[in-house]
């Protein structure tokens, strides 16, 4: 599977079909889904980072149990838009995952998606443990959101 742009993408999808947000950190990957309409994403919760085949079985059998066909990786790109060495390696990342999975992948960026949910969560008053529990796949949801409503499905 290569990677596409995410209009290509959501085009690609048959009815009902969801997709899968990943937010890939150096030592926990937030996953969110989408609903079948396309139009909201919600955190589904988080993989350990481990092995490729490993997260890749984890991720393909979500996709499987919930019907997605596709993923959204989450790209971190500089504050100024720039691609340096952790949005390249976000990009490699997910065109591995998305070749082991079998499932077609777009990026997308998410600059400040985990800070944005931090704060929100902070507001709320939650806890530090609560936050660290939930922060990844809220980021997740949060950079899937983005790429929903961008590519045409979201509420907004």
């Amino acid at each position: 599977m290569g990677v596409f742009n995410l209009r290509e993408l959501r085009a690609g999808l048959k009815r009902g079909e969801r997709l899968i947000g990943l937010d890939p950190g150096s030592r926990i990957i937030g996953v969110a889904l989408s609903d079948v309409m396309l139009m909201l994403a919600t955190p589904y919760g988080s993989v350990a980072r481990g092995r490729l085949q490993a997260n890749a079985a984890e991720i393909a059998g979500i996709a499987r149990k919930e019907g997605a066909a596709g993923l959204v990786v989450g790209l971190p790109l500089g504050m100024d838009g720039s691609f340096g060495p952790a949005a390249q390696a976000a990009k490699d990342w997910g065109m591995a995952i998305g070749e082991a999975c079998g499932l077609p992948v777009a990026l997308w960026d998410e600059r400040l998606s985990s800070a944005a949910v931090n704060r929100a969560m902070i507001a709320a008053d939650m806890t530090r443990k609560r936050r660290a529990a939930a922060v990844d796949a809220a980021a997740a949801a949060y950079m899937l959101q983005s790429a929903l409503d961008a590519s045409g499905g979201g509420v907004g």
